[in-house]
């Protein structure tokens, strides 16, 4: 059984659990408290020497970074093309997720939602909300055009990007412009074996 070392409002831990619940792969969750400083404790830095959430282990084994992680999981599944350039256009906006959107929604989300530091990070959320709105509307272009992000099909690239999207409001970014990207939100929420990212499906 996997073991899944989870922070419950990570949207890089919600990605996983969303896959598992979506492959009905059971697996034990162990919350890992990262405003307690638990991800830098000794022994979750021997597990994960970048003392960051998620870490699946596989076996004998600890896998970090979450898309890794999804990839691992949806190998010879329906989430991802079996084409070559299928399976590269899924990379591509995993790569976009970690480099033009997750540094500067997830983390705005992150100081303000969790840190509750709105005050003490103005200045960075000043700078980081525009590229959060550039990445926003990269995507909204792409939906435009397209019911998914990779070959008209729900794939890892669509829950990559779906995990800080959907909770982008709650570090103050104004969704309503976006008109594609909430349509496409209803349609990952439409698919099987959703949940919801503050309720998963775990053994322990």
């Amino acid at each position: 059984m996997y073991k899944l070392f989870n922070y419950q409002p990570s949207g890089n831990c919600y990605k996983l659990r969303l896959l598992l619940s979506q492959l009905g792969i059971e697996y034990e969750s162990v919350e890992v408290d990262i405003l307690e400083g638990e991800s830098r404790t000794d022994d979750f830095l021997n597990i994960n020497p970048n003392g960051r959430v998620p870490v699946l282990q596989v076996e004998d084994e600890h896998l970090p970074e979450s898309n890794a992680a999804l990839w691992y999981l949806a190998e010879e599944s329906k989430f991802i093309p079996q084409d070559r350039l299928g399976r590269a256009q899924v990379l591509q906006w995993m790569f976009f997720e970690q480099y033009s959107h997750e540094p500067y929604i997830a983390s705005v989300r992150f100081w303000v939602s969790l840190l509750k530091d709105r005050p003490n990070r103005l200045s960075e959320i000043q700078q980081r909300m525009p590229l959060g709105y550039a990445a926003l509307s990269v995507m909204e272009i792409h939906l435009a055009a397209n019911d998914f992000f990779v070959g008209g099909a729900y794939s890892i690239a669509d829950i990559a990007l779906y995990a800080y999207t959907h909770v982008a409001e709650e570090g103050g970014y104004d969704l309503s412009p976006y008109p594609k990207i909430r349509r496409w939100f209803d349609r990952v929420e439409s698919q099987a074996g959703y949940i919801p990212m503050l309720a998963s499906r775990q053994d322990g």
